[in-house]
């Protein structure tokens, strides 16, 4: 006989949001002043609606108002929110400050951190293991928007975009710092600010889009280790060959110092280079790294590197999963409220499957969830039906033929 999940008073978006702390929301909401603007539709419901559209794609204001008018009673349940008329969710993403939507996702991932520390401490698959201090990846990536209606974000003649930059923590496999900006900005504009929480003895990874020489000497003399890619312009002066000739994949490891007049002025210690083939794509491609490191080996700098393109992974999972492609809003603080809310809702789900013993990917627990948004079911229960949290999958001793009428 089949297993069934176990049912419960509790809809799969209420077990989400229970996950939020009761007093979070409203204490951040008059921090930033945004409760003695609501009426009946409160910061709370704002959050759940938001959160609902993230999860069930939503396209359209009607869209999410209208199913949370169809499940009034369900929705009641989780802490008493309503739903929205169609004017005043506008108004809310329009009229609220968007910051206050940043400031609760900081709260919530600290609270989560704290109240499970396992949660923020555990390893992630990807990582060089041999790695103990932190480790993070910095990128950006970029939201499309719509340039007939967006000026604020305009940054082409005819193109409108956000950018997300972002500070990865590479362990745990969370957001450590990040910027919701137009992108109108070079990614270096932003290194400071991205890289200002890191402590000595930590490392940043970087492409090149990210080099900034004067950024990089500030590093080093924090006692910060970083590894990026080296530029084609760069001009430089062997000072020590470490490596005689080649050995295996790794082709050049040379300590240099820039030649440049502006860039020596900006970094004047010695920098170590290293030329290796790495694989991208299936190809083989000669490429060269940057390092303050003088100490490690080749092979960990190219694998350091080689472990940057994790960032790239948490930007797919954002963008293929949850909903940064169409916007309730035009204006800076419903873009603002979606992309922080999109990433409310992936460290909700992270909690939930770390919690859940999930082995399979992001993309599939947020799938079976979401056809489950609105039933009465245990989240657990329903990861244990896949063979995760309650043992190993069931596996069919043989497989089942299909049969077609008329075709022997």
């Amino acid at each position: 006989m089949a297993r069934k999940p176990t049912r419960t008073n509790l809809s799969v978006l209420a077990q989400l949001c229970k996950l939020i702390p009761g007093h979070l929301v409203s204490k951040v909401a008059r921090e930033y002043g945004v409760d003695k603007k609501a009426r009946t539709f409160s910061p709370w419901s704002h959050v759940v609606a938001l959160l609902y559209a993230q999860f069930t794609h939503a396209l359209s204001l009607n869209d999410v108002c209208d199913a949370l008018k169809n499940h009034a009673a369900k929705l009641l349940r989780i802490r008493d929110a309503v739903a929205p008329s169609k004017n005043g969710f506008s108004h809310a993403n329009r009229e609220r400050d968007g910051e206050m939507a940043e400031a609760l996702f900081w709260s919530l991932l600290n609270h989560l951190t704290t109240v499970h520390p396992r949660f923020g401490g555990q390893r992630f698959q990807g990582m060089p293991r041999r790695f103990k201090r932190a480790v993070h990846a910095v990128d950006s990536s970029t939201i499309r928007l719509v340039a007939n209606c967006i000026d604020w974000a305009r940054h082409r003649r005819r193109k409108a975009a956000a950018k997300l930059h972002l500070r990865l923590d590479l362990q745990c496999f969370l957001p450590a710092f990040a910027i919701v900006d137009t992108a109108a900005h070079n990614d270096n504009k932003r290194a400071r600010e991205l890289c200002a929480g890191l402590q000595a003895g930590e490392v940043a990874l970087f492409d090149k889009a990210y080099v900034d020489y004067a950024h990089l000497y500030e590093l080093t003399m924090r006692g910060v280790f970083w590894v990026t890619r080296a530029k084609d312009n760069m001009q430089y002066r062997v000072k020590k060959r470490l490596l005689k000739k080649p050995a295996g994949k790794i082709l050049r490891d040379d300590l240099i110092v820039l030649s440049g007049a502006a860039s020596r002025e900006k970094y004047p210690p010695v920098l170590r280079r290293v030329r290796a083939m790495v694989e991208v794509d299936g190809q083989k491609r000669e490429m060269e790294f940057l390092t303050n490191n003088l100490e490690w080996a080749a092979s960990s700098i190219v694998e350091l590197y080689r472990s940057r393109w994790q960032i790239e992974v948490f930007f797919k999972q954002i963008k293929q999963t949850l909903q940064l492609c169409d916007f309730l809003g035009h204006n800076k603080n419903a873009v603002q409220w979606q992309v922080w809310t999109a990433l409310i809702l992936y460290v909700l789900l992270r909690f939930l499957a770390f919690a859940n013993g999930w082995q399979h990917g992001f993309k599939r627990f947020f799938c079976l969830l979401r056809s489950s948004v609105w039933d009465g079911v245990s989240v657990a229960s329903l990861a244990s039906l896949c063979g995760t949290a309650g043992g190993a999958p069931v596996m069919r001793a043989a497989p089942e033929q299909l049969y077609l009428p008329g075709l022997g």
